[in-house]
């Protein structure tokens, strides 16, 4: 059973827009909103007056002295003035968070017209506030002092994977040098270098360890950036073909580290099979996944959760190439967060967005071949609140 089968109504992405991801210190919050916004309102081939309702995914947690941004999407247009606008936050995963109440408001009849934006201005406080903003995404850590931030975190996840599995430090250095290979492609990545294998598994003065066994490599950056999308209930005569969402999941774990097996990611897998279950497909119906990979140990472990590999051989998806962009199921192919970048805000809507583009043919160079059905999975904490979109070609 597909989304329109169980709810009576299609829910498409017909417009969206996508900012470049780095340190973009000519732009605000604002600029970032107002750009993307504006780009998808005419991507989708609509006016502004024709929004019903507007989401704004952003994590701020103190980055930014302005916590109250949901009505900056109005500077696009004073037709956009009165127009209901909310901000929403679940940490890392705000974007997909905001996607979701997006397509809820449409399947509750409330709205037609759905703008959603993810945005976040990150590279201008200290590494201290970015790191204890990050910090307050954790139960056990948040207000804590800590020279690792969440890399330590993830740390913490792959030595307990390796005392469960074995090593993982090769495995994770070939993640790394696949996603930089593949944001050379992206025009919106943040990180645009093809560093090589050996580069990304090797302890040196440019590649330093970070959080033992993370390298600086394995670690997404810091960034700044912003995406948006137009969801509607009908074709609305934009740019490109509009793409259906399919089927959605949500799924939350627990918050204290000690009532989670910090190698399984649960709420991840079942917020997987929520999705894949509503879309009425498996995982050999995708063509590709975008999935959150903020550190290299998570994507190996997102290959477990979401089944592509059985728990403890995730590595056999890199050895065997299934992961590549001509393996079996490419998995980003965008460079994910770890190349393109990780404004935390934007991050979700930015997945729906490359998505949305490679299943349209509008992805440039980063292009795969007539993929026609897609998966995208976002993350807020260590696999505590959980996303999930199966998107499709129309």
């Amino acid at each position: 059973m597909s989304l329109k089968e169980q709810f009576g109504k299609d829910v498409l992405l017909t417009g969206w827009g996508h900012s470049r991801f780095g340190k973009l210190t000519e732009e605000t919050l604002e600029s970032l909103i107002v750009q993307v916004a504006t780009e998808a309102i005419g991507n989708a081939g609509i006016d502004p007056g024709q929004i019903d309702e507007i989401y704004v995914g952003q994590f701020n947690s103190g980055m930014m002295p302005l916590a109250f941004p949901s009505s900056l999407a109005l500077q696009v247009s004073p037709a956009l003035a009165n127009v209901p606008s909310t901000r929403v936050e679940n940490a890392c995963a705000s974007g997909s968070a905001a996607f979701q109440q997006g397509t809820k408001s449409l399947l509750a009849g409330t709205a037609k017209t759905v703008l959603v934006i993810g945005a976040e201005k990150m590279t201008h406080a200290g590494a201290d506030v970015v790191g204890a903003a990050l910090l307050g995404a954790d139960y056990d850590m948040a207000g804590k002092p800590s020279t690792t931030g969440f890399t330590g975190l993830f740390a913490e996840v792959a030595k307990h994977y390796e005392k469960r599995y074995g090593p993982v430090s090769d495995v994770l250095g070939s993640i790394a040098a696949k996603n930089h290979r593949n944001g050379v492609d992206n025009p919106y990545a943040q990180l645009r270098k093809d560093l090589g294998e050996e580069f990304c598994r090797t302890v040196s003065d440019k590649n330093p360890m970070v959080a033992d066994p993370l390298r600086r490599t394995d670690c997404s950056p810091v960034s700044d950036g912003a995406a948006a999308v137009v969801l509607s209930v009908s074709p609305t005569g934009g740019t490109t073909a509009p793409v259906r969402l399919a089927g959605f999941g949500q799924a939350n774990d627990f918050f204290p580290a000690e009532r989670r097996d910090p190698t399984a990611f649960a709420a991840t897998r079942a917020s997987w099979q929520r999705a894949m279950a509503m879309a009425g497909v498996g995982l050999a119906d995708l063509d590709f996944a975008e999935v959150h990979d903020c550190f290299t140990i998570a994507e190996l472990l997102m290959y477990e959760a979401i089944g592509l590999a059985e728990p403890g051989q995730g590595a056999t998806a890199v050895k065997e190439g299934w992961v590549f962009k001509d393996g079996k199921l490419p998995i980003n192919v965008s460079g994910g967060l770890k190349a393109k970048g990780h404004p935390v805000g934007a991050t979700g809507v930015s997945q729906h967005v490359i998505a949305a583009m490679q299943l349209t043919g509008t992805a440039g160079d980063m292009q795969l071949r007539a993929p026609r059905r897609a998966a995208v999975q976002n993350m807020g904490g260590v696999g505590i609140a959980n996303y999930v979109s199966v998107l499709e070609a129309v």
